[in-house]
Order: structure tokens, then C-alpha cells, then sequence
């Protein structure tokens, strides 16, 4: 039962930890753009008008995958 006890409190502390830190990021978005644009860069590869976006590759390691644009399915036909 005190291993039990013991377990139940370590995971306590991790998912505070955690809650913690999601709570930093919600205040960071709420009152600040910094957050927004690094999330919009990093997770999305959006860059700023004007802005050239070069990504450098070291020549040991193997090639990204390429990220198509989503294509849809439907035809466009002229009328």
C-alpha cells in the first residue's frame, strides 16, 4: 500500500510539473505575439512578407521528407 502511496505521489508531482508549464504557454499566448509566432514558425513554416526562409542541412544526415501541399481531391473544370 506505501509503494502504491509512494507511486500515486511521484505521478501527482509530474502531471503538477506539467500543469505548470501548460499554464506558462496559455499566458504566453494570452498576452503576448512572441509565443503565437514561434509556434506558427516552428509547427506550421510560416515566415514573415518580405522574410526569406533557408534551412541548412548537414551533409551526414539523410533528407527531410517533403511536405506536399495538401491537394484536393475534387476537379476544377472551366465553364
Amino acid at each position: 500500500m506505501e509503494r502504491k502511496v509512494e507511486q500515486q505521489k511521484n505521478k501527482n508531482m509530474e502531471l503538477a510539473n506539467r500543469n505548470a508549464a501548460l499554464e506558462g504557454e496559455v499566458k504566453d499566448l494570452r498576452t503576448g505575439t512572441e509565443a503565437i509566432e514561434e509556434r506558427a514558425r516552428f509547427e506550421l513554416g510560416m515566415v514573415k512578407p518580405d522574410e526569406i526562409f533557408v534551412q541548412v542541412i548537414p551533409k551526414s544526415s539523410p533528407p527531410p521528407a517533403a511536405a506536399a501541399p495538401s491537394v484536393s481531391n475534387t476537379r476544377h473544370t472551366r465553364p
